[in-house]
């Protein structure tokens, strides 16, 4: 693995715990520990505690914050009080997604993003050259993540809660603690399952994630890891940046239209990718079971009679489901629930349907 990998604040608890290390996003993060589907199966039955300290946190401070906010997301950002969050993306001028990202309200003048890893410098970026007079601060650095995910999640966080978790509602945030350290608690998730974001000082990370995984040994807590995290938010249709987004990729076409404030807004992009609306939009984003034996895999060509139509984002065996799934743009003529397909795995068509999204209900 190469020695220029950035480490998070757990990566001695990755080292421990045998996890297999990968590159991801610049760090080594750990893939698995005792195995994808035992950890899938865990977040889905239990808890998974997720490393997820590598993603980024950009802070728009001062009387302007709101006003900065507004220009560069998609999502309405003016009427979102305080310990509320809101999914979005930051576009480009041509309505293609630089990013999509979690806002939250800290006050009136103090909101941050939860940005994607990889894009955490190109992000950076942008909003300092669209603030418009709001304070800009990367506080990536010194901020640790946890997810903690599953059903009993809450219960979990119960025995080391100042507050009761479960109190906290969908899409809101605390500023609490745990286990007596400081923490911003979120309740969004990225897997399909009811659970938990745990912001903190990086410092604080290796005591926390002790002390939830002693808290949750009897409920059938697991350390999980990226490969895990990806087949959860598979099953349950959210898309991923690089895969299903990209800064071509106009976010309607991707499915987003509720987070896309497009007819009032004025955010960047707007005007755009109301023009791509308003001509037709070549394609759109749809989920495919396979019918036959095989794994859809990123970038599989579609096909339909002996044409391709479009091509595989992402794919994966659903462990919960026993099945091949995977999301994929194609024409809009050919997204029709029930539309037969061929995946074309190394040379071999394979037969898939299109089906209704999520895979899996949260």
């Amino acid at each position: 693995m190469p020695d220029a990998l950035r480490h998070t604040p757990l990566y001695e608890v990755h080292e421990r715990l045998g996890a297999r290390l990968v590159p991801f996003a610049g760090y080594a993060m750990p893939v698995q520990y005792r195995s994808i589907v035992a950890e899938h199966a865990a977040t889905r039955e239990a808890a998974g505690l997720f490393d997820v300290s590598h993603m980024g946190q950009i802070h728009l401070r001062g009387p302007r914050a709101t006003e900065a906010a507004e220009r560069l997301l998609s999502c309405p950002v003016a009427s979102l009080r305080a310990g509320r969050v809101r999914y979005g993306c930051l576009c480009n001028e041509a309505g293609g997604v630089v990013d999509d990202v979690t806002v939250y309200r800290l006050n009136e003048e103090h909101l941050f993003l939860c940005v994607n890893a990889a894009n955490i410098d190109k992000d950076r970026a942008w909003i300092e050259a669209h603030a418009d007079g709001a304070n800009v601060a990367d506080e990536s650095a010194d901020t640790a993540l946890l997810a903690l995910q599953g059903p009993a999640s809450a219960q979990i966080l119960g025995s080391l809660a100042a507050s009761p978790p479960e109190a906290l509602r969908y899409f809101r945030f605390a500023e609490t603690s745990l286990a007596g350290i400081p923490v911003l608690l979120s309740r969004t998730g990225y897997t399909g399952s009811d659970g938990f974001e745990i912001y903190l000082r990086a410092g604080d990370a290796l005591a926390l994630w002790d002390a939830i995984t002693r808290a949750g040994t009897v409920s059938g807590l697991e350390p999980a890891g990226l490969g895990a995290r990806d087949t959860l938010r598979l099953e349950a249709a959210l898309p991923l940046y690089g895969h299903e987004l990209d800064d071509t990729t106009s976010p309607l076409e991707a499915g987003l239209d509720r987070h896309v404030k497009l007819e009032a807004g004025g955010f960047l992009g707007a005007d755009a990718i109301r023009r791509r609306r308003d001509a037709g939009h070549e394609r759109e984003l749809v989920g495919i079971v396979l019918t036959e034996r095989g794994v859809a895999r990123a970038g599989y060509p579609l096909v339909a009679a002996d044409d391709e139509i479009g091509v595989v984002t992402s794919g994966a065996p659903s462990p919960t489901l026993g099945k091949s799934i995977g999301l994929g743009y194609v024409p809009p003529a050919f997204a029709e629930r029930g539309r037969a397909l061929d995946v074309v795995i190394r040379g071999r068509r394979v037969g898939a349907q299109v089906v209704a999204t999520p895979f899996v209900p949260r």
